[in-house]
């Protein structure tokens, strides 16, 4: 079952939540639907296949679609949710192209503030605003496709990593997990992704850091140590390095309106605004 919730809407954007409840293990019937649109997974994980290729999506790699381009989903994992942003190809300042887009630490936190934004209520300046930063970033952080076992093999990584599997401690641990050997899996990931296996963790750690100072975490030490980080300037570090912000800063940055309470949609916090 699929729903939808309208967040904000312009002339030039419309910012919707997109629910998918449910198994659909079985490719969807062909859509085309109208306008650019940039698509980021907020929790859960499917497959999107177009152009004879599949893409596997979840809270690192959304993607970005064309008008009347043919496209078909799956959901074999469950159900899951997304924030889709269709928009004019005036807030593009480059032609959009039909491809994966990586949601590196810094498109993560446009996402979240955006989300923010739109249910403050200031459409015409706040919202438009955040998303103008979400699409830039995005611009910069498009995937090109590479070859089918790559994909499968990066997409297996991936999972591990997000769903925080034991074995994803460690790179041979992972490789082992997923019978190949250590210089596969780091050559095929850097080839696919576009970074590195380790940069890729820390990526995902630093959104695990953001859920937890948007909720009012205070102590960064406790939050290093739950993470894994060797200690707290271990974390400073690779916040600062992902996003040019210290944990202090992103703590103010992510700051809920008064009354506002959080919602976990995976590595997003969902804001709902005061009653």
């Amino acid at each position: 079952m699929l729903s939808t919730e309208t967040l904000a809407a312009r002339e030039g954007f419309v910012v919707t939540t997109v629910a998918c409840r449910g198994d659909h293990a079985r490719w969807s019937e062909v859509e085309a639907p109208d306008g650019h649109r940039i698509v980021l997974v907020r929790r859960g994980r499917f497959r999107r296949r177009t152009g004879g290729a599949d893409v596997d999506l979840d809270a690192t790699l959304g993607y970005l679609a064309v008008p009347g381009e043919e496209e078909r989903f799956a959901h074999p994992a469950g159900g899951d949710v997304c924030t889709s942003v269709t928009f004019s190809p005036s807030l593009w300042e480059r032609r959009p192209a039909a491809r994966a887009v990586y949601v590196d630490a810094r498109v993560d936190l446009a996402h979240r503030r955006m989300l923010a934004a739109a249910r403050g209520g200031d459409l015409d300046y706040e919202v438009t605003e955040e998303l103008l930063g979400l699409v830039a970033v995005a611009a910069e952080q498009q995937v090109l496709p590479k070859r089918a076992a790559d994909r499968a093999l990066v997409a297996a990584a991936r999972e591990a990593i997000i769903e925080g599997a034991r074995e994803a401690e460690g790179l041979c641990t992972l490789a082992a997990l997923l019978k190949v050997s250590p210089y596969r899996l780091s050559r095929s990931f850097t080839r696919q992704m576009g970074l590195s296996l380790t940069r890729y963790r820390n990526r995902v750690r630093v959104a695990r850091a953001m859920d937890r100072l948007a909720e009012g975490e205070s102590s960064l030490a406790s939050l290093a140590a739950d993470l894994r980080f060797s200690d707290q300037a271990h974390l400073t570090r690779t916040v600062r390095e992902h996003l040019g912000h210290t944990p202090t800063t992103l703590r103010r940055l992510l700051a809920l309106k008064p009354g506002a309470t959080t919602r976990r949609f995976g590595s997003n916090a969902e804001v709902d605004p005061p009653s």
